[in-house]
């Protein structure tokens, strides 16, 4: 088993989620969170006054799937969420070594 974690730009996440979708992932986690990378933030205009963040909005999606789905997830994260600019963001990829349903106590790949 496999666990993504994708950063990604916030107005990919739909799109993003439907090629998920369409491949079969059943499940994600999304959360809104700020980093920054080679883009080392951005500059603003507020109020007329010029001023420069340092962390940008991003989505981090964490998926957790079997070892045969893991390159068809990486695809599908990668065409989707690319604009070829700068700040498209990462995908990791981490082994998972147990997952347990709380519901059933299914454990392994039955628990994805």
């Amino acid at each position: 088993m496999k666990f993504i974690i994708a950063i990604i730009k916030p107005f990919k996440l739909d799109e993003v989620r439907e090629a998920l979708a369409g491949i079969g992932v059943a499940g994600m986690t999304v959360s809104e969170v700020k980093g920054f990378g080679r883009q080392k933030g951005q500059t603003e205009i507020y109020r007329g006054a010029e001023y420069t963040t340092n962390m940008l909005p991003k989505v981090k999606i964490e998926i957790a799937t079997s070892d045969d789905m893991t390159p068809k997830v990486i695809e599908a994260i990668q065409q989707t969420a690319s604009t070829e600019a700068i700040g498209d963001g990462k995908v990791f990829v981490i082994d998972l070594a147990s997952a347990t349903r709380i519901r059933t106590g299914e454990t392994g790949d039955m628990a994805l």
